[in-house]
């Protein structure tokens, strides 16, 4: 992995966990905050999606999408256990 893709990678994290922040939570996480929750997202997206049929293709914009909906279903899913 070069430093362009590295750098690309990290961006789109820090917005797809911005923009779950935004969505679930109305705020954001800080800039390292939002990094992980977009990268841990997009790994959660990307178990789930395949398994359910559910596939984006595309380049940057459809990677920002699919790691913004699994943070928030990440966020969703520590909202919950907090409540319990």
């Amino acid at each position: 992995m070069g430093i362009e893709s590295l750098l690309i990678f990290l961006l789109i994290g820090a917005i797809a966990g911005w923009l779950a922040g935004q969505i679930v939570s109305g705020y954001g996480f800080g800039l390292l905050g939002n990094i992980v929750i977009g990268i841990v997202g997009a790994f959660i997206a990307g178990l789930l999606f395949p398994r359910i049929g559910f596939v984006l293709d595309g380049g940057i914009l459809a990677s920002i999408v699919h790691a913004t909906i699994g943070a928030v279903i990440l966020l969703f899913l520590i909202k919950l256990v907090k409540r319990a």
